[in-house]
């Protein structure tokens, strides 16, 4: 294996395919000739803007064009990117913007509204791209200031995504160029994407699964199609007015589009891959995919983004007579790709052979937070004969550590099934959330004594969060000015209060209990 950056990957693309279409959104479509002359243009500005070239740079857009002709300058810049969530409050991206040294942040109309944080001396850079035409990019490039393209190592950082924290604060996931290129290698075969192929662009560049979208498309010659805003809610939509031949969503697409009887049997032709991934997926689910995509091969994907977007897939036999019955509904989570080791560990961080959290590690691994002090508990050296120990305390992390997922799974039939987190952390709709930053916010509050954050399935299979707390009883509008900081996906449905907190015989807050009463509690 060759390890490319990340615009190694598009040059690649370039190079043997510069007339084919790169990118499609709203009536625009460049070519990858275009799309990298754009970028160069973009390149030169981003360096104004930063006063000089920059080592790490700020992505604060959603599915708009200035961000992916962004997205390719500051790779050719060999800069660092960092994706922001605009959905996220502005004080939460300036946090990340500090945290990982951004030199300088692309905006544009998709970015949310800036508050002051975004201004003054003290503020972060920004390179506010709103209103950017395409007609002013030279028919000719590079110019005399155009910045060369810098060749980015193996070891260099490609991007770093920002996850839930458990004391308010994201952790930052940096991921080296080899790392990411050891996955696109693999995922663009197995999803057999090339020239001719139109992929869907459904998760935000802040959530580490557009990744493959982005890069397997462009680095396998293949055209990114971009939905409108309303086309995120209409995937039947929206893949047959694009030809979509390749699908990459979250699973509980599939559930908003039955609720709303918008997935009927054979209504999307032209699929011919599905690709799901940041939650389970149900065979449920599948099934109801199946009948709309008839043509289409069904893959479950799972990673955490410490694992570099998804180290596992499972693809659903064609005949449905050999699908998987798995004890909880859910399709298995599958092999791991090349270079992926796994392990089940039991309570005591001893090896088991079933049912037991699973830890990993290979190429895909990362090697540790941007803050280091967030590595302690996060990685095990396993040894045949002492078990696990912790080795997440020092700077570097061993190559040879396991990331441990936190996440609970067992062996049937030979399969990994996924059966839920060990720890207080669950994904709503994609997004993998740490109960703990959740509560940390809640108790900001100064009436606030103790406060528990638990994670419900709602009537129509959905995951829903749900507050109680202790303490004087305080007003709906104070919590929802202390929640403002989060984006909308962290806020609790409802909070309530309550004269004590259920505990279990051992002392510990028993959520269990209080998932009973507020819903059906996750397994």
């Amino acid at each position: 294996m060759t390890s490319r950056s990340l615009y190694g990957w598009f040059a690649t693309s370039l190079a043997s395919h510069p007339h084919a279409v790169a990118l499609e959104i709203g009536t625009t479509a460049l070519t990858y000739a275009e799309l990298d002359r754009a970028a160069a243009w973009m390149a030169e500005r981003i360096c104004a803007a930063a006063a000089g070239v920059p080592s790490r740079v700020g992505l604060l857009t959603s599915r708009g064009l200035p961000g992916y002709v962004a997205y390719v300058a500051a790779l050719r810049l060999g800069a660092t990117v960092v994706p922001l969530n605009p959905a996220a409050p502005p004080i939460r991206n300036y946090a990340i913007i500090d945290e990982a040294a951004v030199d300088i942040t692309v905006v544009d109309a998709t970015s949310g509204a800036l508050t002051e944080v975004h201004e003054g001396p003290r503020g972060p850079r920004l390179l506010d791209m709103t209103g950017f035409d395409l007609a002013e990019v030279p028919a000719r490039m590079p110019g005399p200031r155009t910045p060369g393209v810098t060749r980015a190592a193996a070891k260099d950082l490609a991007y770093i995504i920002f996850t839930s924290g458990t004391t308010g604060s994201p952790k930052g996931v940096p991921i080296r160029n080899e790392s990411i290129s050891a996955y696109l290698e693999h995922a663009i075969d197995r999803y057999a994407l090339g020239p001719g192929c139109r992929t869907s662009q459904m998760f935000e560049m802040s959530f580490d699964a557009s990744l493959l979208e982005i890069f397997g498309t462009w680095g396998s010659g293949a055209t990114l199609c971009v939905p409108e805003p309303a086309d995120v809610f209409t995937p039947v939509r929206y893949a047959n007015a694009r030809k979509l031949t390749h699908w990459m969503s979250v699973p509980s697409i599939i559930s908003f589009a039955r609720q709303f009887r918008a997935l009927t049997p054979g209504s999307m032709p032209t699929v011919r891959c599905a690709v799901f991934g940041g939650e389970t997926l149900t065979v449920d689910q599948a099934e109801a995919w199946c009948a709309a995509a008839p043509n289409a091969t069904v893959h479950n994907t799972y990673g955490p983004t410490e694992l570099t977007v998804f180290v596992t897939d499972y693809q659903l036999p064609q005949d449905r007579s050999r699908w998987p019955r798995s004890s909880n509904g859910s399709v298995p989570l599958g092999p791991m790709f090349p270079g992926a080791e796994w392990i089940l560990l039991d309570d005591d961080q001893r090896p088991v052979p079933s049912d037991g959290e699973l830890c990993i590690r290979g190429v895909q691994r990362f090697d540790g937070y941007l803050n280091a002090a967030q590595n302690s508990g996060r990685f095990v050296a396993v040894r045949a004969v002492d078990g696990a120990q912790d080795d997440g305390t020092a700077e570097t992390v061993a190559d040879s550590a396991y990331y441990r997922t936190g996440d609970r799974c067992c062996l049937e039939d030979g399969a990994l099934i996924h059966l839920g987190r060990i720890d207080d952390q669950v994904k709503i709709r994609g997004h993998r959330i740490e109960l703990g930053e959740i509560e940390s916010v809640l108790r900001g509050h100064p009436e606030v004594v103790a406060v528990v954050v638990v994670a419900v399935t709602a009537d129509d299979g959905e995951i829903e969060l749900h507050g109680v707390y202790t303490g004087k009883e305080i007003p709906g509008a104070e919590f929802a000015h202390l929640l403002s900081v989060l984006p909308a996906y962290m806020r609790p449905r409802e909070i309530r209060h309550r004269e004590s907190i259920p505990l279990t015989p051992v002392g510990k807050v028993d959520r269990r209990h209080l998932a009973s009463e507020l819903g059906t509690p996750l397994r």
